[in-house]
């Protein structure tokens, strides 16, 4: 017979289910491996690691793809099968999809920038960053206990940091690092802080466990429970650039090289998003009372303090292009806090969070793009102001018009259908939740941003300033340009295909 303590041993023994952890695993296999090959291949060759990059990341995506009969989840605890660290449902394979493919996005805007940089930039150390992220962030979205949470927000985090300083004896770049650094760490903290306090009222860090134990918890720690509710969510308002706790991302964008800005407003956006949402909607569904109004209020302070801040950029200061997109992507932030925060007044809390998730994937197109762009306009105007794009249309009729389509998707005008749909969805589960008058703000934010995304299409169109300069575009950007283009153009003839995400399959 077999001891009670190697009974006890066994029902630690977690099983492995190898496909449904492949994408995220494969990406950090390529990290290590392009880490190791930047020791033994010569600076001539060194272009091949960002194709293998790049390669990684495209199989990365498509092994998601066995994964799409049925939910699985792995490192499960025998004793309790619905208490396990990572599940692949819908709601985990639609995050890993916007995850990944805005990574291979990334990597391919990331292929021209290393070239441009002519070896001022070390590309396996760069790769090596750029993969380490996007497995971390793959994580994520599958992660569902907290300490897993905590780790792949790390995971994703730490790399970024260093991405964004890579540019050395840049001190734009460093200031911005810094900045991104700091404000990380802080949140981190305070996320930790927030989770420690959980775990001690509750017991247990799984999200299921969690959700049950809290609403029992002793009536002498019911401060802790509710202290550590709100350290966790402010915790994770940082990761999302909500305001107050927004003031690095300017900076940061500028700063950073191109591709990783582009990264960073895509990707980092998804992860902050999706582990607010595991934290609230999964682990502490009991306390919508607390997280509901919290993140009503800030849906409205941060989509308007990003749009007036968008609307306030000059068009001929250094970077305003960037800095115009770095404030917008604040306000989408604001849009996409809408149903997160309506999932607390609503009985249907997974249609609430499916439009979060609908519109982070109409953002996620069209938001690379436009960044896409913007990178090819900044290989020949380094200052990438907003009056660099006036004539766009006479130097470049195709860029033109996909950045044209691109601003009028954000703005949420025809013809960027999707965005109008996205914008409605948000917008009706405001309505469905009785938040009325956070659906208000949201109209009242929309015409704001209006202003300023139809003054910069109207730039694209105006005569240019002396004689158009025409430039080659490289095939890498080309390949980014067209995959973002015909994503937008294909939601926007059939916006279905991401409206029936809003079954995330999270409940």
């Amino acid at each position: 017979m077999s001891s009670p303590a190697q009974a006890q041993a066994a029902s630690l023994v977690q099983s492995v289910d190898w496909l449904a952890i492949a994408p995220p695993t494969l990406a950090a296999v390529v990290a290590l491996a392009v880490l190791v090959a930047d020791l033994f291949v010569p600076d001539v060759r060194k272009p091949l690691l960002g194709w293998l990059s790049v390669a990684g990341l495209a199989v990365s995506t498509a092994l998601l793809l066995p994964l799409l009969d049925g939910d699985r989840s792995t490192f499960c605890l025998t004793g309790d099968p619905s208490a396990c660290s990572y599940t692949a449902d819908t709601f985990t394979l639609v995050i890993q999809f916007l995850v990944l493919g805005g990574a291979l996005l990334a990597a391919l805007l990331s292929v021209t920038a290393l070239k441009d940089a002519r070896g001022r930039l070390p590309e396996g150390e760069f790769w090596f960053l750029l993969l380490s992220s996007a497995a971390g962030a793959a994580l994520l979205p599958a992660s569902r206990d907290l300490a897993t949470l905590v780790v792949a927000l790390e995971v994703a985090s730490l790399p970024a940091f260093a991405l964004v300083g890579i540019r050395h004896g840049d001190r734009k770049s460093s200031e911005a690092a810094l900045k991104f650094f700091l404000s990380s760490v802080t949140a981190t903290a305070v996320s930790l802080m927030g989770i420690s306090f959980v775990y001690a009222t509750t017991g247990t860090l799984y999200l299921t466990q969690v959700a049950d134990r809290i609403q029992h918890v002793d009536g002498q720690l019911d401060t802790l429970a509710q202290t550590g509710v709100v350290l966790t969510l402010v915790g994770f308002a940082f990761k999302t650039a909500a305001v107050p706790f927004h003031f690095w991302v300017p900076d940061t964008y500028v700063g950073a090289p191109l591709p990783i800005a582009a990264y960073l407003s895509v990707v980092g956006k998804a992860v902050g998003f999706s582990g607010l949402i595991l934290v609230t909607v999964v682990g502490l569904p009991s306390y919508a009372d607390v997280w509901g109004p919290a993140l009503a209020a800030l849906a409205a302070l941060t989509m308007t303090v990003g749009n007036v801040g968008a609307l306030r950029q000059q068009a001929t200061r250094a970077y305003s292009a960037v800095r115009l997109l770095a404030w917008s992507s604040v306000g989408q932030a604001g849009y996409l806090l809408v149903p997160i925060a309506a999932a607390a007044y609503t009985d249907d809390a997974e249609h609430a969070i499916g439009s979060t998730v609908a519109y982070a994937l109409m953002y996620a197109a069209v938001n690379l793009g436009a960044f896409a762009v913007a990178a090819l306009v900044g290989r020949t105007s380094a200052q990438n102001r907003l009056t660099d794009y006036r004539g766009l249309y006479t130097r470049n009729p195709v860029s033109a018009l996909v950045l044209a389509f691109f601003l009028l998707c954000l703005a949420g005008l025809p013809p960027g259908i999707i965005g109008l749909f996205a914008k409605v969805t948000v917008f009706s589960a405001a309505v469905d939740a009785s938040l009325g008058w956070l659906a208000v703000v949201m109209a009242v934010n929309v015409v704001i941003a209006l202003y300023y995304y139809l003054q910069w299409t109207a730039l694209l169109f105006r005569a240019p300033e002396g004689e158009p300069v025409k430039h080659r575009v490289p095939a890498p950007l080309t390949a980014a340009i067209v995959l973002t283009a015909a994503l937008g153009i294909v939601l926007s003839g059939a916006p279905q295909l991401v409206l029936r995400f809003t079954d995330t399959g999270l409940f």
